[in-house]
């Protein structure tokens, strides 16, 4: 067959295709006047509806969420009712989308009495008493808030909570048919007990361990076979998570409702457990393998996951030091301290050196409230080296007279704790007051000759720090936590003689985050983050984990800096060693790749006998490493064997005796004079031809730089040092656009480009409007004006004679919608959402239309909620901020129009990347619009206080500063040296002279979506001799270039072929339209039901 008879076959098909897509344009059509486009957005983010079964369940086992007539709700919190009803109606609305026609019914809601549980189900059953063959779901909430989790009559409360559940059940079960009930813990974090201001409480796991010994004994009741039948038409499920509600908002409401409606239906066969990622909501489905809610008898699971290996019985450890003797006589300087001279042992810190859950068995979670302080790994005494590895048992292979350790299980009050006075939960600030217990504690002991004998005190804290750092990030800064340690130093440095203080570096706590993405460990994740939120809530990549990591490593560098200015080496009978082993520690893993819970204790949090056992050998080797070459690597799947004193030194190395420069306090930076960058870029060169395709450009072929946007990109206020100076705009800095002076002392866009190709054009310079250039921004423009300022950019472009407007390539730089949003709740109706997508439309499609060779850096809108936390004692901070964008600064922190506003602000975000990557500026190869998303979760700059540092704008604390300026250049260029997909969606605003970015050799272009992935081939830039390339729509030539025909094709083809295949082509296009559109009239009406009853869903 030749080529034209395959076109004409081809054509056949296209016209029954034809055929088929108008009919469905058609109804699409007639649809779309009862279906919102809001309600076509939420399309990708719902569940399908699944076939429907032939007859209605019988079995509660069997039961769809179609089948729910009526959701009723039981035991709403007292304290906090209305939220846990909310979450209520968001779980009915996502069964709405099986059945429209379900309702929500709270029961005895308008009483003013509180009423007990029993009660109210009497009163349930009795209003159902008329209902037996209808599906009813019924929640009930067991409310943990009005139990203490420290008071000493816990136990009997949790027993008298579950007997009352137990009591309402057996009456629902009894009296109500066709009932699925689902019982869930709620818990509201609010300390409403006294004995929890007790600063030795570990609040956290005292409040996660209640919530446990809670869910257990719910579990215990629930599991008897007496709730699961046969056959039966009512059950009870106990939702295996507690509903904890940190915050009182409405993305946390979602998250919780969310979390019972995964609770509630069966769970996926290929389900994965990931760490809490609370900014994008994904809603399960149900599948047609696994369509029914959850029971225990359709969705058997265990209590917890037994996955982690079982404990190795041997915990000892071989000393092969022969030379265990003590010095000939006493020594008189801390530098000369064999191991055998310590006589005694002392420890400080939090859960890690009280050996919290230690020594728990059978993954028993509740054991880990326990403190098996005999085996913790720096002070505790159980045993001896042969059965258990602490620091004191390998040191009481040298003394055996050793003292100070602990032993036994007990909290730092007890007698056998004696000089481990570490204290679950502590932080930093708590260092001070167990000091000072310590040192009250060795000047009293009658064992402990306080002047004469030498002494070994750990210091381990920090864990607890970084847990809460997102809290309260000042609080909690670096520079803050150095401090608190300095404070505790001091007072060691200043009262206790003869001793040595093991001050242990922070270990690396991101890496904890692998126990809790593997399912199949069963790590109790919820637990988890209730004693350790700020390490497990941020999404993977996101800014906020980026943040726990610079914290993280900021705490150990100012433990190093600390130490290291010799502040502790005042005189020989004391010293305070840097012991860095957890610097960086690599998760041990199995043979099949799983992280090893062996290493952990049931919590997958704190540490076993195992690792405590790892963790003593790797201190005591530390001790023996010289200051200045100690192991700061710990990969404990290795294992770690003991070090011995050696004959040439045989003391505890210190610095001295290490032969160990201080290098001192780091000298005083000079002052800033400018924000300047330095360029160390080594390819810099231009391609050897013009390119003629937009994903080949280097640096170096860009001729013209152009700028659209508002007064940030007219650099409004940039350089003001008072309110007078505030409207001047200062143009030569603008991020984008500025070209004063030379990237050295000056960081902006065309100063960078300019390393590359020293005769840029377009560059704005100097103040007000005499230089513009190609910087056309308006300053207070919104979206709606962009346009004006496209035409306003062409029309120059084409009129300047000193550049080839066919031939030069082009970056062209768009930022604009702070005025939008800051202005919305004023105009919802002008600055909604669509409106703006349809001018950034307009303004591209201009672009894309009318100018060649060009590239368009789209910009996210930057997030702006951050700008509520930058203040200044000043009039233009205290005034102005809230007047430029009272949308933003006015509402209260937890309103509902701070919250709407953000919705908008995310969604502009949003629409935005959806507009350029759907495809519509794909059709020339010339042109190409990338996405730069360095704003679109936005983090304030912080100064070394972790507070918001105010430099980086201007007098009105609204418009950015020459600094921050630069910054916004510098993260500019790096997002256009990253692939699409991979851009960093941040800045730290760090304002470091080395931070820019490199073309590599591997791949020297500016990254467009299109070279960011496989080939595509896109349609060659249409060539025009006159000033205006082809009009040509954005939503044409999309589909790449059409392959000519190979030149041995014969041109015949029979006259009655052509007229047969038209014929038939059209047949099957009827046959089949008119099939379509019989079937899709008969689910039209309860498709278009559904989706109106959608539209107010609030996820």
């Amino acid at each position: 067959m030749n080529s034209r008879s395959a076109l004409l076959i081809l054509a056949a098909i296209v016209g029954a295709c034809a055929q088929i897509a108008d009919a469905l344009i058609v109804q699409n059509n007639e649809a779309s006047t009862d279906e919102s486009e809001e309600t076509e957005s939420y399309r990708p983010y719902l569940c399908s509806p699944l076939p429907a079964p032939l007859t209605p369940s019988s079995s509660v086992h069997a039961l769809r969420p179609a089948d729910v007539s009526a959701v009723y709700v039981l035991g709403l919190p007292p304290s906090h009712r209305e939220e846990a009803s909310r979450v209520v109606n968001r779980v009915a609305e996502l069964l709405s989308m099986f059945n429209p026609e379900g309702t929500t019914q709270h029961v005895d809601q308008d009483s003013q009495q509180p009423r007990s549980l029993l009660q109210e189900a009497e009163d349930l059953s009795r209003s159902l008493s008329l209902q037996e063959t209808e599906w009813k779901f019924v929640l009930l909430y067991v409310p943990a808030d009005s139990l203490c989790a420290c008071s000493p009559h816990v136990a009997a409360d949790v027993k008298a909570a579950v007997q009352e559940v137990e009591a309402a059940l057996k009456l629902l079960q009894k009296q109500v048919h066709h009932t699925l009930v689902h019982v869930v813990v709620w818990s509201y974090q609010e300390e409403k007990c006294e004995c929890m201001s007790d600063n030795n409480i570990n609040r956290r796991l005292q409040t996660a361990t209640l919530l446990k010994t809670l869910q257990d004994s719910l579990s215990d009741v629930l599991e008897n076979p007496k709730w699961h039948k046969e056959k039966s038409d009512f059950t009870v499920v106990l939702q295996s998570t507690p509903a904890i509600l940190d915050h009182i908002s409405d993305s946390d409401l979602n998250q919780l409702a969310l979390q019972l409606w995964t609770n509630m239906i069966q769970p996926s066969t290929d389900s994965r457990a990931e760490v809490m990622d609370t900014s994008v909501t994904s809603i399960p489905c149900p599948t047609q393998e696994r369509p029914f809610l959850r029971t225990q008898k359709n969705s058997p699971t265990d209590r917890e996951l037994d996955s982690s290996p079982l404990t190795e019985s041997f915990m000892g450890t071989e000393i092969n030091c022969t030379d265990r003797s003590p010095s000939p006589l006493t020594p008189t300087s801390v530098h000369e301290l064999r191991p055998g001279d310590v006589k005694v042992v002392a420890a400080v810190g939090d859960s890690l050196t009280a050996a919290n859950g230690a020594g728990a068995k059978n993954d028993n979670l509740l054991l880990v409230i326990n403190e098996y302080r005999g085996l913790s790994w720096s002070i505790g005494g159980d045993g001896n080296i042969t059965t258990v590895t602490t620091l004191p048992n390998i040191l009481k292979e040298f003394n055996p007279n050793l003292t100070g350790f602990s032993e036994g299980v007990g909290n730092q009050n007890t007698p056998t704790a004696f000089l481990n006075q570490a204290v679950a939960g502590a932080k930093s600030g708590d260092m001070v007051q167990q000091v000072r217990v310590l040192v009250d504690k060795m000047k009293n002991d009658s064992r402990i000759d306080f002047h004469n004998d030498w002494k070994v005190i750990t210091v381990f804290i920090g864990g607890n720090d970084i847990c809460d750092f997102c809290t309260d990030s000042v609080f909690f800064s670096p520079r803050n936590f150095v401090a608190r340690i300095r404070q505790a130093l001091d007072i060691l440095h200043s009262e206790v003689p003869r001793a040595i203080v093991n001050l242990v570096e922070l270990l690396e706590m991101i890496p904890l985050r692998d126990l809790h993405n593997d399912p199949s460990l069963g790590c109790p994740t919820w637990f988890v983050g209730l004693v350790c939120p700020c390490i497990l809530k941020p999404k993977k990549g996101s800014s906020e984990l980026e943040k726990v990591n610079d914290f993280n490593g900021a705490y150990q560098f100012g433990m190093r800096e600390l130490i290291d200015s010799g502040r502790y080496d005042t005189h020989n009978n004391f010293t305070v060693v840097l012991q860095p082993f957890f610097r960086e520690v690599f998760l041990p893993f199995l043979e099949d790749g799983r992280p090893d819970r062996s290493y952990f204790s049931p919590d997958c949090f704190h540490l076993s006998q195992k690792a405590h056992t790892l963790m003593a050998r790797a201190l005591w080797n530390n001790m023996l490493e010289p200051v200045g070459n100690k192991t700061f690597t710990q990969d404990f799947t290795v294992g770690i064997d003991l070090k011995c004193p050696s004959q040439s030194n045989p003391f505890i190395r210190t610095a001295i005796n290490s032969n160990y420069t201080f290098p001192g306090p780091p000298p005083t930076p000079p002052p800033v004079t400018n924000w300047g960058t330095d360029f160390s870029c080594q390819h810099t060169a231009p391609s050897n031809t013009v390119p003629t395709s937009a994903h080949r450009i280097r640096p170096a072929d860009i001729k013209v730089v152009a700028a659209l946007g508002d007064s940030i990109t007219a650099g409004f206020g940039a350089k003001a040092k008072n309110l007078l100076q505030l409207r001047t705009e200062y143009r030569g800095v603008s991020w984008s656009i500025g070209g004063d002076k030379q990237l050295e002392t000056v960081t902006t866009l065309p100063n960078i480009l300019k390393k590359f190709n020293p005769n840029i054009k377009g560059v704005s310079k100097g103040q007000g409007k005499r230089q513009t250039g190609f910087n056309v921004a308006v300053s207070g423009a919104k979206i709606a004006g962009i346009p004006g300022q496209v035409r306003h950019l062409i029309d120059l472009m084409k009129k300047d004679s000193t550049m080839d407007f066919q031939n030069d390539w082009k970056l062209v730089t768009l930022f604009i919608g702070g005025n939008d949003l800051c202005q919305y709740c004023n105009d919802r109706a002008t600055l909604s959402p669509q409106n703006y997508s349809h001018h950034m439309m307009t303004s591209l499609d201009m672009l894309y239309e009318e100018v060649p060779r060009t590239i368009v850096n789209v910009l996210d809108i930057l997030e702006i909620e951050g700008l509520r936390r930058i203040k200044r004692d000043s009039l233009g901070c205290n005034v102005l901020q809230q007047f430029i964008c009272p949308c933003f600064l006015l509402p209260g922190e937890d309103s509902l129009e701070l919250a709407e506003v953000k919705r908008i602000n995310r969604e502009l975000q949003i629409d935005t990347e959806k507009l350029v990557y759907g495809g519509r500026y794909d059709g020339r190869e010339d042109f190409a619009v990338v996405v730069q998303p360095f704003f679109k979760n936005t983090v304030v700059p912080l100064n070394a206080d972790a507070r918001p540092d105010d430099t980086y704008f201007s007098e009105d604390c609204f418009h950015f500063s020459e600094r921050g300026h630069a910054d916004m250049a510098t993260a500019l260029w790096n997002n256009m040296l990253e692939p699409v997909g991979k851009k960093q969606t941040y800045n730290n605003f760090r304002n470091s002279r080395d931070s820019l970015k490199c073309p590599t050799e591997e791949h020297p272009f500016i990254f467009t979506r299109v070279n960011s992935l496989p080939s595509v081939t896109t349609t060659p830039a249409p060539e025009s001799d006159g000033t205006d390339i082809p009009h040509t729509s954005p939503a044409s030539n999309t589909h790449g270039t059409a392959l000519p025909f190979p030149p041995d094709c014969t041109d015949y083809v029979p006259g009655w072929l052509a007229a047969v295949l038209a014929i038939t082509g059209l047949l099957i296009g009827w046959g089949v339209t008119w099939f379509l559109l019989s079937c899709r009239a008969k689910r039209g009406n309860r498709k278009m039901n559904s989706a109106v009853e959608m539209k107010g869903t609030v996820f």
